[in-house]
């Protein structure tokens, strides 16, 4: 079975790696230009093997088509793909195309499915396999399968420890399920779908008006990537490594309850959060030592308060 993969990244190289293992005759590799002299991890992993690489600019381009067409595949799997590839180069595998999504569909449709899932608390998620068509994650089901979130978990520990080997292993599962001829399509409940926009730094501002929980699940989901969004004496701050404590107080809602060296316990709606590592311009990504040092939070400062000018 000729098999044209397209992906990126260290999972789309772990992909190719698993069918080239699987001993499946990959005849392309289709991944995003390079950026400088940095190379994509799945590039690299392709040339090694000696696959061709193309790197269209955009899937959308005459030219994907072209490269597409002239490498006649039987399959095309979608491996960690942020581009929008059209419906016209998906259509030209003889068997179709399949796509790594990590949700359950129709559940969490769009970019950042596990962000999302974990911002409105779930205790569950997975992922799917499924087949492309010319909707936004709205093909066929392959196959699925289910992990659970805990209560703690950061949207980057739910991807990296559990959905990203699961997900490795989800693609080689369902080549091989195509390749013997036993691939189901089973049609998503359309009126079960949910979509959620990109979480990226527009809707990254945190709300500490919010219930404590679900401060406490924006902060995480949102951690690593894109990061909470507050304010701290009127400027930007990220906030990441949280914890959740009960905690009975009668503090406003972000306001520092406590600074030690190992972080800072800050007042939510009926609770506290204890909150380890921020990221600011001048800073960068730091441990709650470095902040401290560098910022000199003081208990009853508040994070998303204005700015107060301070004479000493």
């Amino acid at each position: 079975m000729r098999i044209a993969l397209i992906g990126q990244a260290a999972f789309g190289a772990d992909v190719l790696k698993g069918l080239i293992k699987q001993g499946q005759e990959v005849v392309g590799v289709f991944c995003p230009p390079d950026r400088g002299s940095k190379t994509d991890p799945l590039k690299d992993t392709a040339l090694a093997a000696g696959i061709p690489v193309y790197q269209p600019p955009r899937m959308k381009d005459p030219q994907a088509y072209e490269q597409m067409v002239a490498l006649s595949p039987d399959l095309a799997v979608l491996a960690f793909v942020t581009d929008i590839v059209p419906g016209k180069v998906l259509g030209i595998p003889k068997l179709g195309s399949i796509c790594y999504h990590p949700s359950i569909l129709p559940q969490y449709r769009g970019a950042s499915a596990i962000n999302w899932a974990v911002i409105n608390g779930e205790q569950e998620t997975g992922l799917s396999i499924f087949w492309v068509d010319e909707g936004i994650d709205t093909g066929d089901i392959l196959l699925q399968k289910k992990v659970e979130i805990g209560p703690s978990e950061t949207t980057g520990e739910v991807y990296f420890n559990k959905l990203y080997q699961l997900g490795v292993e989800a693609c080689l599962e369902a080549v091989d399920l195509i390749a013997q001829g036993k691939a189901p399509r089973i049609p998503q409940d359309h009126s079960q779908a949910t979509y959620d926009p990109p979480c990226d730094e527009k809707v990254a501002a945190l709300n500490w008006n919010q219930p404590g929980r679900q401060v406490f699940n924006f902060i995480r989901g949102c951690d690593p990537q894109p990061g909470a969004t507050t304010t701290f004496r009127g400027e930007q701050v990220k906030l990441y490594n949280a914890s959740f404590l009960m905690d009975d107080h009668t503090a406003p809602p972000g306001e520092i309850l406590e600074v030690t060296d190992k972080g800072l316990k800050v007042a939510v709606s009926g609770a506290a959060l204890f909150i380890s590592r921020f990221r600011t311009k001048d800073l960068g990504k730091v441990k709650a030592p470095e902040f401290v040092e560098a910022k000199k939070p003081r208990p009853g400062d508040r994070f998303g308060a204005p700015a107060v000018l301070r004479c000493c």
